[in-house]
């Protein structure tokens, strides 16, 4: 059969819903599913990160198949020599290219890290073998935004809403944003009137005023030249402009 990747990185902005995707690509695998948040597994005393990964991939074995998920891996395995970067940071990495090495002969245990930070990543974890497969979470597209909208509007008495439309508008908007977008509309209905029945097309568009999309296009533009990086087999400088936006992406 195809050998799986050994590891596979999602990244694109916060609240895209990578831990939701690795959490349903485990669950579709009928894969045991083993999550960690990056600074979770950071000590200050000496040798404990390290054998944190250890007793992780150790248990992934014992369970499999399984999926170990690795949030945050920014903050895990930070570029070497980077401001952000410690010796514990550096010897969690070394530690965890080791585990993954170990995978090599286990095709039932899969390894995925999410980030919103691609850019901050030790690119020793991006060389085959290792986190090869990389993959673009954006946030949701048109179709994706109606279903969304329809699942948050199922048990709300809309009146006057073209899903449809209400979806065009909401470009750049992610899963978490539409919900709020939902949930102001209904909750701007009440305030105007606390018998209203129903959530109209204008509480909509004034929910929308209120709540903004945490995708701007600066941002799209951030992780479309993060994409073409990882398409190039150079590792692309940061340029003054991924300097520049740093603050958008936190």
């Amino acid at each position: 059969g195809i050998k799986p990747p050994s590891g596979v990185l999602l990244y694109g902005p916060p609240g895209t819903g990578k831990t939701m995707l690795a959490k349903a690509v485990a669950n579709e695998a009928g894969a045991n599913f083993i999550s960690i948040a990056g600074p979770e597994l950071l000590s200050k005393w000496v040798g404990e990160s390290e054998k944190r990964v250890r007793d992780i991939f150790r248990r992934a074995k014992q369970v499999a198949p399984a999926i170990i998920f690795f949030d945050e891996i920014d903050a895990l395995a930070p570029k070497r020599g980077a401001d952000t970067g410690t010796h514990v940071t550096e010897n969690v990495v070394s530690q965890i290219l080791t585990a993954m090495s170990g995978l090599e002969e286990m095709n039932d245990v899969v390894v995925i890290a999410a980030t919103n930070r691609p850019d901050m990543i030790d690119t020793a974890l991006l060389r085959p073998g290792r986190f090869d497969r990389q993959i673009l979470v954006p946030a949701p597209d048109q179709k994706a935004r109606e279903a969304i909208l329809k699942i948050h509007t199922a048990n709300m008495p809309i009146k006057g809403v073209d899903i449809k439309k209400l979806a065009k508008k909401l470009e750049g908007y992610t899963g978490a944003d539409i919900e709020a977008v939902v949930r102001e509309a209904g909750l701007g209905a009440l305030r105007k009137d606390m018998k209203s029945k129903t959530v109209t097309k204008k509480d909509f568009e004034d929910a929308i005023k209120k709540v903004g999309p945490s995708v701007r296009p600066e941002l799209i533009k951030f992780y479309e030249g993060i994409s073409d990086s990882f398409k190039s087999p150079e590792v692309r400088k940061k340029s003054k402009k991924e300097e520049e936006l740093e603050s958008y992406v936190g």
